[in-house]
């Protein structure tokens, strides 16, 4: 955020000498026409709605007189009760009830609430389950679908600085209800928001300091970003009001009011928000508007007189008392000799890059705060799938045992474990069991347990400490050879160096690594799993693609790249997680976290070893489990795991648990929908 506004404090003295010339030279537009609302009540702000005839109606957020539908008249056409009605938002196509619903909310400020309506002929109907409470003094909300993953959200901004961004999901009764997944706060009052769906970018704008512009995925980093100020910037006093205006390639533009001045800024959205210019307004009896209020930008065909599309702007202070302005978009852009472009249809659908699936399960957090849980491991019980069970590192602070819902059933605290993986039918003592490894920052080392499954506990059977000899042991994951029965751990330094042990009953009841093969990759790797009927050994190094080698002990150094980050637009770096999912003779799925774009990449495992699609895991709503990102590590297995997970499960780390902000856990999703959502098989 500092070097955002060092860059931004950069341009202050051009900015300076710009707004003076600006203040010589400003166009005056007069507005195409006015609604008063006097005779009704408050203005607080408005939408313009495509009725069920095609026909644009105005509603206008009336205070104590609720949600008001006015004709472009002013005329009043009917009003539904909504508590004190302030700010008002909507979004076409959200899912309610097996159709397609032109959704609007509103803020109620007697109980600073939000509530939901969808628009059903020409009238808005109250939809939402409940007055979603806000805890704080709420001045305006905004409504985005996220471009990352289809999601509604709300984000209100309150007078305390709050900004609470909320997931909206459709409740089992078919009502609208809405769970906090993020909250920003800023030092002073936040008076308006408004959200772009097609790049994900969030406006607020801080009255006493400016606008700022931040990621709108709850999942991501908020990586504010100044755009004006006041004082410093353009902004003479106060930022005011927001609206963004999609014509197309070369005409997105930002608008933001100066409300001392009651001028309207344009921005270029499609270029960093680089400033274009002002415009001032007049009504159309010539009385200058003072102070533009609420913005609303309405697209394409809602108005006979203004094809191009219409800005609504609220003005409290005319001097026939509170109403609306239309401004013709084509008007104010020619006025700075910009153009209107094609401005896209308010009913269209940003669909997501890839398609979603939910997760199901999630763990209770880890203990440790920050960037803590990285790797699972899932071990399947044949016996009773109910009882399979997931290992989990937490890298700052030990091992984690979880069951099939997601509850903590044990906590080792080992030290620093960063990545774990485990093999079944090792034979220790004589007798089968199943053998987990990990790598042990803390102490350089293998760490060694056994799973006891009746008892549902992890067991160090290190024979002494098993030392790597590496400075920093990092990525790793077992083998076992069907060629020879012997069982295998890899593990490499964070420099690339990677080691390979194999673990040998050290006659004890205890397991020795003896190292058996050295060998190296350019750059830093991490994940990593091995194919035991194949023998192939997959590994991601992480800035370059997926890699395939021997994973025999005599295998040397040779690899093949099975998909280089450079040559697929859809992966992005880093490579983190690789887990398999296993059809039988030979054939199923290689699945790759590719942690820069928050999406899970699916290779076939034989053959070519083609790349089949990509997927992200996206938050359920009605569940409470958020969505995943930044994943580190995976696991997937194609054996039952009980109810819901019949045909196998993928296992993520999840680098931001949200809804609400918490400490990092692990997701569980069937491989049912994955295998859904990109045609892929289901093991039978």
């Amino acid at each position: 955020m500092a070097n955002r506004l060092k860059t931004w404090l950069m341009g202050v003295g051009a900015a300076a000498l710009a707004t003076a010339a600006m203040a010589q030279d400003v166009p005056t537009l007069v507005v195409a026409a006015s609604i008063d609302t006097a005779s009704h009540g408050e203005a607080a702000g408005a939408v313009l709605v495509r009725d069920a005839a095609g026909r644009g109606r105005l509603v206008s957020a009336a205070g104590l007189a609720g949600l008001q539908v006015m004709d472009l008249t002013g005329a009043l056409q009917g009003a539904v009760p909504a508590g004190e009605a302030g700010g008002l938002d909507l979004r076409y196509g959200f899912p309610l009830g097996g159709r397609a619903e032109t959704l609007l909310v509103s803020t109620d400020r007697t109980n600073n609430a939000l509530r939901f309506f969808a628009m059903r002929g020409d009238r808005p109907v109250e939809v939402g389950a409940r007055a979603v409470p806000l805890g704080f003094a709420v001045e305006a909300v905004c409504l985005m679908r996220n471009a990352a993953d289809g999601g509604f959200y709300a984000v209100a901004v309150g007078d305390g600085g709050e900004i609470e961004q909320l997931l909206l999901y459709a409740t089992a009764e078919g009502r609208v209800d809405a769970r906090s997944s993020r909250r920003i706060n800023l030092p002073s009052k936040v008076k308006y928001c408004v959200a772009d769906d097609a790049t994900g970018d969030l406006y607020v704008s801080q009255q006493a300091v400016g606008v700022w512009r931040f990621n709108g995925d709850p999942e991501a980093d908020a990586a504010p970003t100044l755009v004006d100020a006041t004082g410093l910037g353009r902004i003479s006093e106060e930022s005011g009001s927001l609206a963004l205006y999609d014509g197309g390639a070369g005409a997105r533009y930002l608008i933001a009011t100066d409300a001392s001045s009651g001028r309207l800024f344009f921005y270029d959205h499609g270029a960093g928000d680089a400033f274009l210019g002002a415009v001032g307004l007049t009504g159309r009896d010539g009385a200058a508007v003072k102070e533009p209020g609420a913005l609303q930008i309405s697209g394409a065909g809602l108005t006979p007189d203004l094809p191009s599309g219409v800005l609504t702007a609220t003005d409290e202070d005319a001097a026939a008392g509170p109403g609306y302005k239309l401004i013709s978009i084509a008007a104010l852009t020619g006025a700075l000799g910009r153009p209107a472009g094609a401005p896209r249809d308010q009913g269209a659908v940003v669909a997501p890059r890839f398609p979603a699936v939910v997760p199901v399960v999630e763990t209770v957090p880890v203990s440790s705060p920050g960037d803590a849980a990285d790797d699972p491991a899932v071990w399947a019980d044949p016996r009773h799938p109910a009882n399979s069970l997931v290992i989990g590192t937490d890298k700052k602070a030990g091992l984690n045992l979880y069951d099939m819902q997601g509850r903590l059933l044990q906590h080792l605290p080992v030290g620093k474990m960063n990545n774990v993986d485990l093999r079944e039918g090792f034979m220790l003592g004589g007798r089968p069991v199943v053998l987990v490894t990990a790598s042990d920052r803390t102490n350089k080392a293998v760490a060694v347990y056994r799973l006891d499954v009746e008892a549902r506990r992890l067991v160090d059977v290190a024979d002494g400490l098993q030392p790597t000899g590496q400075g920093d042991p990092y990525g790793q994951c077992m083998y076992r050879s069907a060629r020879s029965g012997k069982t295998y751990v890899f593990i490499n330094d964070s420099n690339g160096e990677k080691r390979q042990w194999e673990l040998v009953d050290a006659g004890n009841g205890k397991v020795r690594a003896v190292r058996v093969r050295d060998f190296a990759f350019s750059s830093q790797v991490e994940g990593c799993v091995a194919d035991d009927a194949t023998g192939r050994l997959y590994v991601a190094e992480e800035d370059v693609g997926l890699w395939s080698l021997s994973a025999e002990p005599d295998g040397g150094a040779n690899m093949t790249m099975i998909a280089r980050i450079a040559d697929n637009p859809a992966l992005k770096d880093d490579l983190e997680g690789v887990g398999l999912y296993d059809l039988g003779d030979g054939r199923g799925y290689l699945i790759v976290s590719s942690q820069g774009n928050d999406s899970y990449a699916v290779f076939r495992r034989e053959g070519d070893q083609a790349y089949l699609g990509s997927f992200i895991i996206a938050a359920d709503g009605a569940r409470g489990i958020d969505g995943v990102s930044e994943t580190d590590g995976l696991d997937v297995t194609s054996r039952n795991l009980g109810p819901g997970f019949e045909h196998g499960a993928l296992v993520v780390q999840d680098g931001r648990n949200v809804l609400p902000a918490e400490n990092q856990n692990f997701k569980y999703v069937p491989w049912t929908a994955i295998a859904g959502a990109l045609g892929l098989e289901v093991r039978r």
